[in-house]
């Protein structure tokens, strides 16, 4: 089998945010030698979403440490929200960002590292609702998919779950925090190569010290 990275990812985690960049120049340069899977983790998925003051006080701190240790800047559209959480109409949920991204991924399955991305940078720095569906229109225009075909399958019970069976998959995994990223090099052998955020130089040493050891003849 190809070696797999899985990226697993929730649309609202905040370092996750952060670390986009660093997932994303991994993809492109390691795109001949692996294939790349992006996994919704399910970070906050509740049958009754929470309104965003539930979190505001936690993230006004939380993402201040992310921009100083990834270098990412979050959005004044997104701020607002956080700095004003008894007027913003918010909640947060998971689910639909999830499903999103499976559908995504029967388009273009070669490009989800880049429409997670896409997706996290909606939220933090434009201020898009992920919960609500004009969220993700602006990414339809961009990756010319069909609108009436999206949102149908936003909808579907197909997609859903879709989704959950991708959150299912990542606790499988042993994922308890995110960003994750292993490396599957057969079907039982996995590398854990990034827990929490790490720079791209780190991430991709390591990277290096797995190939080595698998293909020492290749080197």
């Amino acid at each position: 089998m190809q070696p797999i990275i899985f990226y697993c990812y929730d649309a609202y985690c905040g370092w996750c945010y952060g670390f986009s960049p660093v997932i994303k120049k991994l993809a492109a340069a390691y795109k001949d030698k692996f294939s790349f899977e992006v996994l919704s983790g399910g970070m906050i998925i509740s049958e009754t979403p929470k309104p965003i003051s539930v979190m505001a006080g936690y993230i006004q701190n939380a993402y201040k440490m992310v921009e100083e240790r990834t270098g990412i800047r979050f959005g004044s559209d997104f701020l607002w929200h956080i700095n004003n959480p008894g007027k913003s109409d918010w909640f947060l949920d998971s689910e639909k960002s999830a499903i999103a991204l499976s559908v995504f991924k029967d388009y273009y399955p070669d490009q989800q590292v880049a429409f997670a991305s896409d997706l996290q940078y909606a939220l933090n720095y434009e201020g898009r609702d992920l919960c609500d569906d004009e969220a993700y229109r602006h990414l339809l225009e961009k990756y010319s998919l069909p609108a009436d075909d999206f949102y149908y399958q936003l909808h579907s019970e197909t997609y859903k779950e879709k989704a959950y069976y991708e959150f299912a998959l990542v606790k499988q995994l042993q994922v308890t925090g995110f960003p994750a990223v292993l490396l599957q090099v057969s079907e039982t052998k996995f590398y854990l190569i990034s827990r929490g955020y790490t720079d791209y130089e780190t991430l991709k040493e390591r990277v290096e010290n797995i190939l080595e050891e698998l293909y020492p003849e290749q080197l």
